[in-house]
């Protein structure tokens, strides 16, 4: 009865996970998708809670106390505009439980006796991919973590040849998963297929350019998602599963969208190329070469002096150059040229549709129209 009862709360969280979703794809109703999300949550958390195998809660309750104080300084330190290295970062933690939770469970399982009896070859293959997306998450995370903030170089880095790379070290991942799986003792073959997975996570991100990173943030929170998802397969846990499916497809969905948006390839984003070949630590500048002018925004309040409608689309660049001050003195030029100003957030600003609002805001653009 109490099974019964566990599966029926973790379906309705997994109900609430969607219509939280559903409520996030409009700006009015993404509070409520926000609460019922967080409700959903809060119901799995506890149900899993009260399954008989937790038999001590010290560690869970000392982890949700220094976790909730760090998200707590988090929320009042970090600025609006250090909001996508936050995600980056947030996604790599996430990448980081899932790889943990499998790695903690096979090695839980080879230190008892019997680990070719007590793993069969699906449990090897779910512990195998939940670590391989796992560290190919963290390292990449973190590495679009640090060129958003600028700890190192926001331009593409590289080398010729890095896409053929990447598949090597994709399909080398791949062929351990299937030989651990043969032979799931040898621990070599486990520490081995994440290193390789960890090598690509960075391969992926380092020829990628910062003014592309809303794009790769997107598609990690995609991978954190299959990641967990593959760690409740590890675990038998519902309700993880289909969580961590439900962010890996809307992430997917989400990153597909942001690449038509920006004029992108979806497989260059996956195999670690936008634009052109990954030549060098310049590729890609080709795209803007002669493209890019300054102005102050009264010189284009001239040139728009005599449109009646114009549409402010704001993107992730603006938010990176502080330019949010600037669209409010060009938006006043308009109007006092007896025009009107619209605002649209583009699809590019993909998950920061929260940071562009209340960018925009602050300089009060949108005290009039949305």
């Amino acid at each position: 009865m109490l099974e019964i009862g566990m599966n029926l709360a973790y379906l309705a969280s997994a109900v609430l996970f969607i219509l939280g979703i559903k409520g996030l794809t409009r700006p009015k109703t993404a509070v409520r998708g926000n609460l019922l999300s967080a409700t959903g949550m809060l119901v799995a958390v506890v149900v899993t809670l009260l399954d008989n195998s937790i038999v001590s809660f010290d560690l869970i309750i000392a982890g949700a106390l220094l976790g909730g104080a760090i998200g707590a300084v988090l929320a009042k330190k970090v600025q609006m505009t250090a909001m996508p290295q936050l995600v980056a970062a947030l996604n790599g933690f996430g990448g980081g439980a899932s790889l943990g939770v499998a790695a903690a469970s096979y090695l839980q399982t080879l230190g008892g006796a019997g680990v070719e009896g007590a793993l069969g070859i699906v449990s090897v293959v779910a512990i195998s991919l939940t670590v391989i997306i796992g560290a190919l998450t963290v390292t990449g995370s973190f590495i679009a973590f640090a060129k958003l903030q600028e700890i190192m170089p926001g331009q593409p880095i590289g080398f010729p040849g890095m896409t053929a790379f990447n598949g090597l070290l994709l399909i080398g991942a791949l062929v351990l998963t299937v030989l651990l799986a043969m032979d799931p003792g040898n621990t070599l073959y486990f520490w081995t297929a994440i290193t390789l997975a960890a090598i690509l996570g960075l391969t992926l991100v380092l020829p990628i350019g910062g003014a592309d990173m809303p794009v790769v943030i997107a598609l990690l929170n995609s991978y954190s998602g299959i990641a967990a998802a593959f760690a409740g397969f590890v675990m038998g846990n519902t309700v993880l599963i289909v969580s961590g499916s439900l962010v890996g497809a809307s992430g997917l969905i989400l990153t597909n969208i942001m690449c038509v948006a920006m004029n992108r390839s979806l497989p260059n984003v996956l195999f670690g190329r936008m634009g052109g070949d990954t030549g060098g630590e310049g590729a890609g500048d080709e795209i803007y070469e002669g493209k890019i002018t300054s102005a102050s925004p009264d010189e284009v309040g001239m040139l728009l002096e005599t449109a009646q409608k114009v549409i402010i689309v704001p993107g992730f660049g603006m938010a990176l150059s502080q330019a949010q001050h600037a669209v409010r003195e060009l938006a006043d030029a308009i109007e006092r040229n007896g025009g009107e100003v619209l605002y649209a957030i583009h699809p590019g600003a993909g998950r920061m549709l929260g940071h562009m609002i209340v960018l925009l805001a602050r300089p009060k653009c949108l005290t009039k129209s949305w």
